[in-house]
């Protein structure tokens, strides 16, 4: 973060240095994020799990396991691309209006399934 210092009062240089030694004071009381990791690392092992399971991972081979975890937990076909797929029946009325055969039945076919056609009629060839 890059400030503009000649745009600051000397009160606001004050407040600014002030904070910065705060904010360093308590970056300073900190333990080092390696014995912290540990120590929630031995915690998780103890109670069964690992930390990738409870907090998720930020990338690498926690990640890797979170996907495949959430994964088995959805149904198989949830968020998989099917692909596309060339549409199998057409509008005779409106030769825009196709339908792949997949999904819910777009509503001029179900209107003319209902009049009595049959779905096969409006099949592309």
């Amino acid at each position: 973060m890059a400030f503009d210092l000649d745009a600051f009062s000397p009160q606001q240089l004050d407040a600014l240095i002030a904070q910065a030694k705060q904010r360093k004071t308590t970056l300073k009381k900190r333990k080092p994020i390696t014995s912290v990791r540990k120590k929630l690392t031995e915690l998780a092992a103890a109670e069964g799990y690992s930390v990738a399971e409870l907090f998720g991972a930020g990338g690498g081979a926690g990640a890797a396991t979170r996907a495949t975890t959430s994964a088995t937990r959805s149904s198989p076909t949830k968020g998989r691309k099917l692909g596309k797929v060339p549409p199998k029946y057409r509008n005779p009325a409106n030769k825009a209006e196709t339908w792949t055969g997949r999904g819910k039945q777009p509503l001029w076919l179900a209107a003319q399934i209902k009049k009595g056609k049959k779905i096969e009629e409006f099949l592309i060839k």
